[in-house]
């Protein structure tokens, strides 16, 4: 089994802690499961990019939408 270290789980689980500070339940949710499927699929090379680049859109995706009317006001 690989080991992670403590910057790589923090790193692959980004996108969920993002996440946290954004707006929505089904956000924080779905950068959950990516974020498991990419420490999982990271044993291969380079198999956690997908999962993780597909998190961040989500978890960005989420925090703007909580910057967004703070901007305009």
């Amino acid at each position: 089994m690989a080991d992670v270290t403590p910057a790589a789980f923090f790193i692959t689980f980004l996108p969920f802690l993002l996440s946290l500070a954004g707006q929505g339940g089904m956000a924080k949710l779905l950068t959950l499961v990516t974020s498991i499927l990419a420490l999982l699929l990271s044993v291969q090379e380079y198999g956690a990019v997908l999962p993780w680049v597909t998190g961040m859109a989500i978890a960005l995706a989420s925090l703007w939408e909580r910057i967004r009317p703070r901007r305009m006001a």
